[in-house]
């Protein structure tokens, strides 16, 4: 069983979305247990305070170091202290998270996300405890809850036991370094659209030769950077350059 804590100052954000979630399967089927840590916890004084302003000067607040570190201490006590342990901070200074990491980091049983707010936190939190820190795009968001579960539900379901169906999950976009084929379903005429012919045709082969044709269509139209990474596998694969 994955053993996973979230370090929060507000818990309730990430409660919510794992009742009403995938994730809430990963718990049901007893595939991960997860632990929501609340950093308010660990604040400091009676106002349980858990940032400051930085050093240096400049605008905005830093989150603290000691509620952080007391924070990350007690999650290593519920995953269990050893060399494996993942401990993800998301931050636009990290690697841009992606379907290949997904994957990597599917195969870790114990995992902590610390969940960044204001400016940031103190880089001795980072120095001593984060083992990767990744980023969800270009752009910068008020909270790192959102990012957090982003990767988290990205993680889980590649975990079997998790979706009633494995093979969904190692079929979907980016899975195989391509979009996604259209997918329909009932009815099989709406506002005069027809679902294609081939899909109710029953000929598996001539589906999965559409499905394919589609995939590299739209990878190639809406995506030439993960067309061209698509193209140089292939390569690699048939053994030429």
């Amino acid at each position: 069983m994955k053993k996973i804590v979230i370090i929060t100052p507000v818990p309730e954000v990430i409660k919510v979305l794992i009742e009403n979630s995938i994730i809430r399967k990963s718990i049901d089927n007893h595939v991960a247990s997860i632990e929501v840590i609340n950093l308010r916890d660990f604040g400091i004084g009676n106002y349980k305070q858990i940032d400051d302003s930085p050093y240096g000067g400049g605008s905005g607040m830093v989150m603290m170091a000691e509620p952080l570190m007391g924070a990350t201490e007690k999650a290593l006590d519920f995953v269990g202290r050893s060399s494996d342990v993942e401990i993800i901070y998301p931050s636009p200074q990290g690697k841009l998270w992606n379907q290949d990491l997904a994957k990597k980091i599917s195969q870790t049983d114990k995992m902590i996300f610390i969940c960044g707010h204001y400016k940031g936190i103190d880089q001795r939190v980072i120095d001593k405890y984060v083992t990767n820190q990744f980023s969800v795009g270009d752009y910068v968001l008020t909270n790192g809850e959102l990012p957090s579960m982003m990767m988290l539900d990205s993680v889980l379901r590649l975990v079997p036991g998790v979706l009633n169906n494995i093979e969904s999950a190692l079929s979907d976009t980016f899975s195989l370094g391509l979009l996604d084929y259209p997918h329909y379903t009932q009815p099989r005429v709406i506002d005069d659209k027809e679902v294609p012919e081939v899909l109710v045709s029953g000929h598996h082969e001539k589906i999965a030769s559409w499905r394919q044709s589609y995939r590299e269509s739209r990878t190639r139209d809406k995506r030439p950077d993960l067309w061209e990474k698509y193209k140089k596998i292939r390569k690699s694969e048939k053994g030429y350059e």
